[in-house]
């Protein structure tokens, strides 16, 4: 299943919101499992940042259904990346 980095930086209503933080991390999961994917990681980090999320959904019209739903909580503003396994850049490298 195709995997997908998300890098979030949290707008004013999501740092007013970060008491229910752990809430809305659930609806997420809730929402990426509902469009048949999975949420594989989620990181706090340090720098440009503020959230590291990856997960997987079937297809990349998926990824982006599962993104725009969970853009109108408004909490963040995000930078979504498709990501290659090793596995997988080693085929694609092999056809060249």
């Amino acid at each position: 299943m195709p995997h997908y980095i998300s890098l979030m930086r949290w707008t004013s209503q999501g740092l007013a919101g970060l008491p229910g933080w752990r809430e809305r991390v659930e609806e997420g999961e809730r929402l990426i499992e509902e469009a048949g994917g999975k949420l594989t990681a989620v990181f706090v980090t340090l720098g440009r940042y503020d959230v590291v999320e990856i997960f997987e959904a079937p297809d990349d019209e998926t990824a982006v259904e599962i993104l725009m739903r969970l853009q109108r909580f408004g909490a963040e503003h995000s930078e979504t990346l498709r990501a290659f396994t090793r596995e997988e850049a080693e085929a694609i490298v092999r056809r060249l």
